[in-house]
């Protein structure tokens, strides 16, 4: 009841920090593992960097499917304990980390498979194919530890219990951090030894969010034993959660695109690409851990009936956002040297990556302003209109102007002209999001009485 209190009563501006705060704070670890991660493979070579950066979309598709999967479960087992039924959520629970594992098998047979495929159909340089199947297959083989961390720690937040899955989650990148060098130069392992210590860096985290959940967690049950997959519910949460793991696909799928168009130019401009992801992660982790917050504000005061409470959660939200946004921008335009240099940048990859890095930064208030109104989508109960924007946004835009620029960029001989293909993007994006909030706003917030503050 304090919790339900506390998002009906408690000021919107408190309440939405308090509500955020954990979510970023460990958003954050995750960027910073991220960023150490490639700075240590930096140090390897550029063609190092290079095959971390061609392993990405890869990766992002595993953990948009542990993600997605966690979300669909969240929902599920908060309804049942909302209304009461233990029982459910025990059953909602077991199946999601059921579905953890299946997830693990299926990443570790396609990395043993199809790793060599993915990597030439990227790049014919060989020493950046071996790199990258040494670093990806480790990666999907020992997923086991990623997609049961994610899973677990979702059951502590789904609980009430998102300063637990905080801890975890930072156990898990400090642990990475302190292991990289050591695996990396210590024990001369190169790609491999960051892949290494990342699988352990995560079963670290999954140990410990398993004895929370154990231990801590109260409102939940977790027992393999007498389990049997409920194929009912699985696809109760895969009709929840699948368009999470879709829009996470869909920035996969992106990736590799952008990735085939800029190896057309250099391995440099690859790993360029890969820094920009690694670098923004800091800019955009507060921006989605600020929707996290928001998002169960809305729409308990959706339930509430209280439409001065939402509408003030999302101005508040979408103007936050626009303020982490500049700084951002600001950052980027003012040392992207600096910020390039981190990732021991030669003078041919800071001659492309300065310009690259401010002319993408041109898009990140209308991308702040996207991901902020965006959360009212997914409140009330709208995550379609998000999932649409994504494949507007990166498929329909994004990468065909990416790949038209590209090559009138090789004509002229301007490469840099490549990179407006973010702002151009972002531009129909934020049409697209306005138009549907406006669609919402009209059919679903109006008709709902003002409330009080």
């Amino acid at each position: 009841m304090e919790n339900e209190n506390k998002l009906g009563v408690m000021p919107i501006t408190k309440l939405i920090w308090n509500m955020s705060l954990p979510i970023i704070a460990s958003m954050l670890v995750q960027a910073l593992y991220n960023i150490v991660d490639s700075w240590f493979v930096s140090r390897v070579s550029e063609q190092a960097l290079t095959a971390v950066s061609l392993a990405f979309p890869a990766q992002n598709l595993m953990i948009g499917l542990a993600t997605g999967t966690a979300v669909g479960v969240n929902a599920l087992m908060g309804r049942a304990l909302g209304a009461g039924l233990r029982e459910r959520a025990d059953r909602v629970a077991n199946n999601g980390v059921f579905l953890a594992v299946v997830g693990f098998v299926i990443s570790a047979l396609l990395g043993l498979t199809c790793s060599d495929l993915f990597f030439r159909s990227q790049t014919q340089v060989e020493r950046i194919i071996q790199m990258g199947n040494d670093y990806l297959r480790i990666v999907t083989i020992g997923s086991l530890g990623m997609f049961c961390q994610i899973m677990y720690e979702r059951l502590l937040q789904g609980t009430g219990r998102s300063l637990l899955s905080m801890y975890t989650q930072g156990l898990g990148a400090i642990i990475n951090i302190i292991l990289d060098p050591i695996f990396i130069f210590g024990l001369k392992m190169g790609v491999a030894g960051a892949a290494v210590a990342t699988i352990i860096g995560q079963f670290c985290g999954f140990a410990l969010a398993v004895w929370f959940n154990h231990r801590k967690n109260t409102d939940i049950t977790l027992s393999l034993r007498g389990f049997r997959p409920d194929f009912r519910l699985i696809g109760e949460i895969y009709a929840i959660g699948l368009p999470s793991v879709i829009m996470i696909a869909i920035s996969s799928v992106m990736t590799f695109l952008m990735n085939q168009i800029l190896m057309a130019f250099t391995a440099t401009a690859v790993a360029v690409f890969g820094v920009y992801f690694k670098l923004n992660s800091f800019i955009f982790m507060p921006i989605f851990g600020l929707n996290n917050g928001v998002i169960p504000i809305v729409a308990y005061n959706y339930g509430a009936q209280n439409r001065r409470r939402m509408m003030a959660t999302i101005k508040r939200s979408t103007l936050y956002a626009c303020c982490i946004m500049v700084f951002g921008t600001v950052l980027f335009w003012a040392i992207p040297d600096t910020l390039l240099r981190l990732f021991d940048a030669s003078d041919v990859m800071l001659a492309a990556g300065v310009p690259a890095l401010r002319i993408i930064a041109l898009s990140f208030c209308m991308a702040g302003m996207c991901i902020a109104l965006g959360s009212s989508f997914q409140a009330l109960g709208k995550s379609m209109y998000s999932m649409v924007t994504s494949i507007v946004r990166q498929l329909v835009f994004l990468v065909p102007i990416a790949y038209v620029l590209a090559r009138y960029g090789a004509t002229i001989g301007n490469s840099d002209l490549v990179w407006w293909c973010y702002p151009i993007a972002e531009v129909s994006s934020l049409l697209l999001t306005l138009l549907f909030f406006r669609h919402i706003y009209k059919t679903v917030i109006a008709p709902i009485p003002e409330g009080h503050e």
